[in-house]
């Protein structure tokens, strides 16, 4: 079933999102690795090719559905500031705008009636929980290590242990 036309811009939006989330992780990566980061510069990375990785879902979704997405402007990324925990900050409110957006997209397509993407958007609002409970629980534990050097370099190597698919907390 063909996506309507307020429906197909709604999923064009979202895709865009994501790639600008995608772009918005990356340029945390480069800010991580600026600051001699390199674990948490690669979870950001990681981090940064999921968001892709669910823009290609998006944009499957809608080819599938016969309807052609139009990727939208991507606003360049805004710095997060010195800090690690400015950086994990600014990650947990991206993740959030996303989830807001996903929740919007879900309740449009219940009231356009259009059962076909529930599923998918359903995948999503679960990603989306665990994606903001996992950068909710790198921020406590920025929190609980403060200034403290070697507490910032173990979670650094924690997070840098992750491969993609995985998430180590």
């Amino acid at each position: 079933m063909k996506l309507n036309d307020t429906l197909a811009k709604a999923y064009s939006e979202q895709i865009t999102l994501e790639i600008a989330s995608s772009v918005a992780y990356l340029q945390l990566a480069i800010a991580l690795e600026d600051a001699n980061l390199p674990g948490m510069a690669s979870w950001m990375r990681i981090q940064s090719d999921e968001e892709r990785d669910h823009a290609a879902k998006f944009i499957q979704h809608v080819t599938d559905r016969g309807n052609r997405p139009q990727i939208g402007d991507i606003p360049a990324p805004l710095d997060s500031g010195p800090t690690v925990l400015a950086a994990f900050e600014a990650a947990l409110a991206h993740e959030r705008k996303v989830s807001d957006s996903i929740r919007a997209l879900y309740r449009l397509a219940l009231a356009e009636g259009d059962i076909d993407s529930l599923p998918l958007l359903s995948w999503f609002i679960e990603e989306q929980i665990e994606e903001e409970s996992t950068v909710s629980e790198i921020l406590g534990r920025l929190h609980l290590i403060g200034d403290d050097g070697p507490g910032l370099l173990r979670l650094d190597a924690d997070l840098g242990a992750r491969s993609p698919g995985h998430d180590p907390k």
